[in-house]
């Protein structure tokens, strides 16, 4: 894969490289290789993420599965005590008030049949360690049990609990995602932004 020599390789980083087979492209956002992943032409086309950009140009990538786009991933935070529950949910709320996390994602505070509560965090799975280091960085901390990953997103979905509370969290996006045709107009492009 040859890839294109970049100026200010730095503000690369986040954004994706689509190997198309004949051409690359440098520089999509993780809605765009949604979209191009989910068209039947593309579909079988490879995904780098950038994750660290060095002066002289180089590019460290890690390799991302096409199945990544089409996942949820979530961050879990269990308590037995209802109020705790609703504290840890409160937290989670103003953090993206205060800071807008990485990506659109969505939080519950619910029930489950046991009587046991939870402060969920659902996301797509491309951002898990952007939404990783966001809770990091929000210094965001609860005293119960957690888990997180695609496979507790598929347990809560089976559990059927009671969502008690819900907000919905938008992203402050430095690239805006180009859709349709205004995307595919652009794929011969060797650096998209």
């Amino acid at each position: 894969m040859e890839l294109p020599k970049l100026e200010k390789p730095e503000k690369y980083v986040g954004l994706y490289i689509f190997d198309f087979g004949d051409h690359t492209g440098v520089g999509f956002t993780a809605q765009e290789v949604a979209e191009l992943l989910e068209s039947e032409k593309y579909a079988g086309g490879k995904v780098y993420k950038i994750h660290r950009a060095f002066p002289d140009g180089k590019l460290e990538l890690k390799g991302v599965p096409a199945e990544t786009f089409e996942l949820e991933a979530g961050m879990f935070f269990y308590s037995s005590d209802r109020e705790d529950s609703r504290h840890d949910f409160k937290r989670l709320v103003n953090l993206a008030v205060t800071t807008a996390p990485p990506c659109r994602a969505k939080a519950h505070l619910a029930r489950g049949a046991d009587d046991s509560f939870v402060a969920a965090l659902i996301y797509p799975a491309e951002y898990d360690d952007e939404v990783s280091s966001w809770l990091l960085a929000g210094k965001y901390k609860t005293g119960g049990a957690a888990e997180g990953g695609v496979g507790a997103v598929q347990r809560y979905y089976d559990r059927d609990a009671e969502i008690l509370d819900r907000h919905q969290f938008f992203a402050e996006s430095q690239s805006v995602s180009r859709t349709g045709e205004e995307l595919l107009a652009c794929l011969r492009m060797a650096v998209q932004r």
